[in-house]
């Protein structure tokens, strides 16, 4: 019986071999590799400014405190996402205001996020589900209408001068995706990637903001000013102070601690050289495989790859099942994972976890997502995953899937 794992990380001599060269450098915390790591982000998303931190959560609630947002602010976000989304809103005082994804779609609905807009309103943070990316012309179209920034109240010097809500995109799911011809990272305010061990590209542990502030905002500014917030509020870091008498810092705010290191980094630098040209490719091929021995089956529902304005990253086949309840759905993985497959949900809608059910969230108010979640199933898809297991994964599937119907 074969044995198929979820999503194991691309883990091969080129990258051991780069690991242990930064072991053996001397200097493994952030330095050369993490500042590489940005410069190759950058210019692969086109963005302004690029900042490497510890995780896509931590990068955010940053963001989130530098624009100021506190008790009485409000942050719009899906229902239908991973509970970090939410979380770093709590963490900061402020409260999430969950709305529905559209009608068999993963994706946000915009018109429900325009019925949620009030004066307490500060963020709107799409989610990517999958590596589709949402359609973020849409929503800065949204905040930049007379009406939504007649609404706008700033309450300090950040919100002035953008003077609107600021987009922020959940992106964790698309790096590598496209958007209107380009890749996904320039499109909102902020972009914020994670890194994470499942995710396309990986450092183990690890996320990116990209920024793309309007003027007056110096961007490269902004991202020097989270740097700082990421490393205790120190003025300097340590590479920084290694230099011949450069010892003195000064402590500038009570900031954080959630720094990229080099050893992570590095990890990412060699999936930066091989992204496009393997990664990328083979994940598609994979998806591909599952749609075309699956489809034609009157259960199948097809994840959604590419509209007009969009292409995926391929990161996750999000599978539906017509005639599946949630029961249903659960024995299917219990089915499959007796045979050595490994199956996924992405995600349960926030309402249903118990944190933001006891804050009052109702699962009822979000029924989009709940039909979404309800006979979903994600398929295993990474780089070393074999076209023989792909068949494997769809004979066993198919197997579960006919039997729980039946």
């Amino acid at each position: 019986m074969k044995q198929i794992p979820f999503s194991p990380p691309r883990i091969d001599q080129k990258t051991v071999d780069a690991v242990t060269e930064v072991l053996l450098s001397g200097w493994i915390t952030t330095g050369p590799k993490t500042r590489e790591l940005e410069s190759r982000i950058n210019a692969y998303c086109g963005s302004a400014a690029t900042l490497c931190l510890n995780s896509w959560t931590n990068a955010a609630e940053l963001v989130l405190r530098w624009f100021g947002v506190g008790p009485g602010d409000e942050v719009i976000l899906p229902a239908y996402t991973y509970a970090a989304t939410a979380n770093i809103v709590i963490h900061v005082g402020a409260k999430p205001i969950l709305v529905d994804v559209a009608e068999n779609s993963f994706a946000i609905d915009i018109a429900a996020v325009r019925a949620k807009i009030t004066p307490r309103t500060k963020v709107i943070m799409p989610v990517d589900i999958g590596g589709m990316p949402c359609d973020y012309e849409a929503f800065m179209k949204l905040v930049h209408e007379e009406e939504i920034r007649q609404l706008f109240q700033p309450a300090n010097e950040h919100q002035s001068k953008l003077g609107r809500i600021l987009v922020m995109s959940d992106a964790a799911h698309s790096f590598g995706a496209i958007y209107q011809g380009k890749k996904v990272g320039a499109q909102t305010d902020v972009m914020g990637f994670s890194f994470h061990a499942v995710k396309n590209l990986t450092t183990a542990e690890g996320g990116a903001l990209t920024f793309n502030l309007p003027e007056p905002f110096d961007n490269a500014a902004v991202r020097a000013s989270l740097n700082v917030s990421a490393l205790h509020g120190q003025s300097k870091d340590a590479l920084a102070k290694t230099q011949a008498g450069q010892w003195r810092y000064d402590i500038v705010e009570a900031g954080y601690k959630c720094n990229l290191t080099d050893i992570h980094a590095v990890i990412g630098l060699v999936e930066m050289d091989r992204y496009d040209s393997e990664t990328l490719p083979r994940r598609k091929a994979i998806c591909e495989l599952y749609s075309s021995i699956l489809g034609g089956r009157k259960w199948f529902v097809e994840p959604c790859f590419m509209e007009d304005k969009s292409e995926s990253c391929y990161h996750l086949y999000a599978l539906r099942i017509k005639g599946l309840n949630e029961a249903g759905r659960d024995e299917v993985i219990r089915i499959c994972a007796e045979k050595g497959v490994s199956l996924n949900v992405h995600f349960q809608p926030l309402p249903l976890l118990s944190f933001y059910k006891n804050l009052g969230y109702l699962a009822s108010d979000y029924p989009n997502a709940m039909a979404q979640y309800s006979n979903e199933i994600s398929l295993p898809v990474y780089y070393d995953l074999t076209d023989d297991d792909v068949k494997y994964v769809c004979e066993t599937l198919v197997v579960a899937i006919e039997s729980v119907l039946s």
